[in-house]
């Protein structure tokens, strides 16, 4: 939007009373002789009952924990390979993976033969703790152990590499060419194969909103196509945590559309924490779903601009709005979203995307260009006196504007 930061920086109970009392509720209260002959024969009577009924309760104890430790239908065994593993295969690490999340992610690329055997290697080894986020170089049909010792200590051997979020392809790109050892030439004959990069069918041959930012560590084997595919590979990861696919049917949009709509919120909120990310996604909503005689379906989002230009603009004036007047990613004058992402989103603003804040705001100016600070209004008169808040920021406190 103008006038604004674009980007930034049972148990069930058993009843005993019920049983053991109704004994005794049916014994009448009448002569004290006769209700001790009375009570006499049934303690004599219910005693080797109750006995037995215990040796069974006893016994059925022990025999079902027999058939649990012994039941020919089920295994404690982990199933697992006996390695050493053919092949090669591309495993990712993200900030917050449990062993349990590794192991599932294991199992699904044929690494390990199960979950629980990558589990159970990983609890064994004291070490497996260190594990940290990255990119590995590993092989289908590993011993679990193995698997486990590798990911210990094999980042050592490899070139650590991190992008923040919020970046163009074209700028990541730049980055992996200068620490990599790998030409941007080879990077862009990689792009133009997005088929090779397992790039997902949604996002129609355009890696850009597809490279998820992080940390990796790429190893010296490790050519333009590895290095993307791992990039690629975890936002997969990623949109399926977050169970984008089913948001996006939920909100009745595409799983591209709301990859797009999160690199948008990026580009505009980097610096807000998730609120206001979640309320930057709201304002998307509100001006494509309710178009007014003021907004009439367009976003008008400088970051979309800046995209077109490929320049970052803090404040865009009306005569670089005009200069790419028909690109399809200018939102001044075109209505609805871009065809495609303009940048790298994060996962908040990925999760913003998907959980937008209620609320009926259709503008939003960033006030301060440093910290970020960003307000919101409904209509477009609370919308000018936010612009003119800026305006005074700009001439007094920044030279950024």
């Amino acid at each position: 939007m103008s006038d604004h930061e674009p980007y930034g920086v049972d148990h069930g109970s058993h009843d005993d009373d019920g049983l053991l009392g109704g004994s005794a509720a049916a014994a009448p209260r009448g002569s004290a002789a006769g209700g001790r002959r009375r009570g006499r024969k049934r303690r004599s009577g219910c005693l080797p009952v109750l006995i037995v009924l215990a040796l069974v309760a006893a016994g059925g104890f022990f025999l079902v924990r027999s058939i649990d430790l012994k039941n020919p239908f089920a295994s404690d065994e982990a199933k697992d390979y006996s390695g050493p593993g053919t092949g090669e295969v591309v495993f990712t690490v993200s900030t917050g993976d449990s062993i349990s999340a590794m192991g599932r992610n294991l199992e699904e690329l044929g690494v390990v033969a199960s979950s629980k055997a990558y589990v159970e290697a990983a609890e064994a080894d004291t070490a497996s703790r260190g594990i940290g986020e990255g990119v590995y170089q590993l092989k289908k049909e590993m011993k679990a152990a193995d698997v486990v010792d590798l990911l210990v200590s094999g980042r050592t051997e490899g070139t650590s590499f991190t992008f923040t979020s919020g970046k163009w392809v074209s700028e990541v790109v730049s980055l992996l060419a200068k620490d990599t050892g790998v030409s941007r030439g080879q990077y862009q004959a990689a792009l133009e194969d997005p088929e090779s990069l397992g790039l997902p069918a949604q996002a129609e041959g355009d890696v850009e909103g597809y490279l998820s930012p992080g940390s990796y560590t790429f190893f010296p084997d490790d050519d333009a196509t590895a290095i993307l595919s791992a990039m690629v590979s975890r936002t997969k990861q990623t949109l399926g945590r977050l169970g984008v696919a089913s948001a996006a049917k939920r909100l009745d949009y595409s799983a591209h559309d709301l990859v797009t709509i999160a690199s948008l919120i990026e580009a505009e909120g980097s610096l807000l924490d998730e609120k206001g990310k979640a309320k930057i996604a709201r304002v998307i909503y509100n001006r494509l779903e309710n178009p007014t005689a003021e907004t009439i379906g367009k976003l008008q989002l400088d970051a979309t601009v800046n995209f077109a230009r490929k320049e970052r603009v803090a404040v865009l004036t009306q005569a670089q709005i005009d200069e790419v007047a028909d690109s399809p990613y200018n939102t001044y004058t075109n209505v609805g979203l871009p065809p495609g992402a303009i940048a790298t989103p994060s996962r908040a603003a990925l999760e913003a995307a998907t959980k937008p804040a209620k609320g009926d705001w259709l503008y939003y100016v960033t006030v301060n260009l440093g910290t970020g600070e960003t307000k919101f209004a409904e209509t477009y008169d609370e919308f000018l006196g936010l612009k003119q808040e800026l305006r005074d920021y700009c001439d007094n406190e920044s030279d950024r504007c």
